[in-house]
């Protein structure tokens, strides 16, 4: 097992790692920003080092300072959570060429699934399902944009290759103004992505966002822990995530958990990774693939008694895989609610300091969260301040069980989404279960 780790995160990420290396008996160094001298799992960890000012530029995106950290500490390897430089190839690869482990996937397998058009064409190889649409990026020909637009059938929509995160996209729904569309994306996508290639997909109108988890060892072996339901989103942020998903048989799960299986071992894949799907009509549709932790990844936990964590920090000390397929059980429905710092009407951001903080708890009840009494949330990073998650026998109970943990949650001096968790989890509509991608936007009145 690995010696000592430099968890390259902030947040509640931060101190789960922290945990799990923990109970490896293995070393941590907590990096933080100026900002984050009183992150709960600094004051933690064996070893902490500040690594720059507030902004994330200056510290967390800083990768001078990580690689210097982990030096000057002796770490063996380094952890990078979710967010900030988990996906950054570049980044794994200065890991890997300083003598470091980079505890997540190979910078070949993070350049291949960051770049959409070669992740669609990786997957298609591999016999996994994609949405209709180009089989590249797209020619400055508007002739053959247009007639590849009338042969998938409008709407389309125009997505950025090397996007991510809901952005670089644009849906056109007539032939009159797809050509300006491409355009826009392109200039958008040079901008922020340092890609101006795009690609043409059909547009689903009513999907919903069913992502299947995955460990592979890059020695061979790979198995999935099934799927969950990242419907309920916001602006393409998720919301509130379960498993498994609703509607979905046994026989779907083993069958296109064994598609994504074998993809795994066709890419020789290492480590936790995602593939996101769309869903209508009882097809799915590849769209993505995440090549690291994913923030609803205690909903997996909860229905599989897996740590993803642990499996994480042993397949990066190059242990081979000891789970088989057969060795994955499902047990009852886990239901996930991110707890974001912000005005549960306007989504406004909330930083300030929590003058009084209750969690939950009981059977069932889990919270994976840095925030304790007296905590500054500060202004300049995201705004989730923790996860609340519920697990029981079946999506009713599991529901029931989240709006009690809901009204025992507590948390005074600045302004969070509880209140409208709580609403959500009494509504009819959600309940039922099987809500499509806009639902979230149609109840909330967003048009755009």
């Amino acid at each position: 097992m690995l010696n000592k780790v430099l968890i390259a995160n902030r947040g509640e990420i931060a101190l789960r790692i922290l945990r799990a290396c923990r109970e490896l008996d293995i070393g941590t160094v907590a990096v933080h920003s100026t900002a984050d001298r009183d992150l709960k799992h600094v004051r933690l960890a064996d070893e902490s080092v500040c690594i720059g000012g507030a902004r994330s530029n200056e510290s967390y995106l800083n990768v001078p300072a990580l690689i210097a950290a982990a030096e000057l500490t002796d770490s063996s390897a380094i952890h990078p959570g979710y967010g900030f430089l988990s996906e950054n190839a570049d980044f794994a690869e200065r890991v890997e060429e300083s003598g470091f482990i980079f505890i997540g996937p190979t910078a070949e397998s993070i350049r291949m699934m960051g770049d959409k058009v070669t992740a669609k064409e990786t997957m298609r190889a591999a016999g996994v399902p994609c949405v209709p649409g180009s089989e590249g990026a797209l020619t400055d020909d508007p002739d053959e944009n247009h007639r590849l637009a009338r042969e998938i059938g409008y709407p389309v929509i125009i997505k950025a290759a090397g996007g991510g995160g809901g952005r670089g996209m644009r849906v056109v729904h007539t032939e009159a103004h797809l050509h300006h569309a491409i355009e826009m994306t392109k200039s958008e996508a040079g901008a922020a992505f340092g890609n101006p290639e795009v690609y043409m997909e059909k547009f689903l109108e009513h999907p919903r966002h069913i992502e299947v988890q995955m460990l592979s060892d890059g020695q061979g072996n790979a198995i999935h822990l099934g799927e969950r339901d990242c419907s309920m989103q916001r602006r393409h942020q998720k919301v509130i995530e379960e498993a498994p998903a609703p509607g979905i048989t046994a026989e779907q799960r083993a069958q296109i958990g064994a598609v994504c299986v074998e993809a795994c071992k066709r890419m020789n894949y290492r480590g936790a990774g995602t593939f996101e799907f769309l869903y209508e009509d009882g097809e799915f549709y590849f769209i993505e693939m995440n090549t690291r932790l994913q923030v609803e990844h205690p909903v997996t936990e909860m229905i599989t008694g897996i740590d993803l964590v642990k499996e994480q920090l042993a397949i990066a000390a190059g242990i081979p895989l000891q789970l088989t397929q057969d060795d994955v059980e499902f047990r009852g429905h886990a239901v996930e609610c991110r707890i974001n710092a912000e005005d549960p009407a306007t989504f406004a951001p909330s930083p300030g300091k929590i003058s009084n903080l209750h969690f939950p708890g009981g059977l069932g009840v889990r919270v994976d969260s840095h925030i304790y009494n007296g905590y500054s949330v500060p202004p300049f990073y995201d705004s989730m301040i923790g996860k609340l998650i519920t697990h029981a026998g079946d999506r009713e109970a599991a529901i029931r069980r989240m709006h009690g943990a809901l009204e025992e949650m507590l948390v005074d001096g600045i302004k969070t989404n509880i209140p409208l968790h709580r609403e959500l989890m009494l509504d009819a509509n959600f309940i039922a279960g099987g809500m499509d991608i806009h639902f979230l936007h149609k109840r909330l009145g967003i048009t755009s």
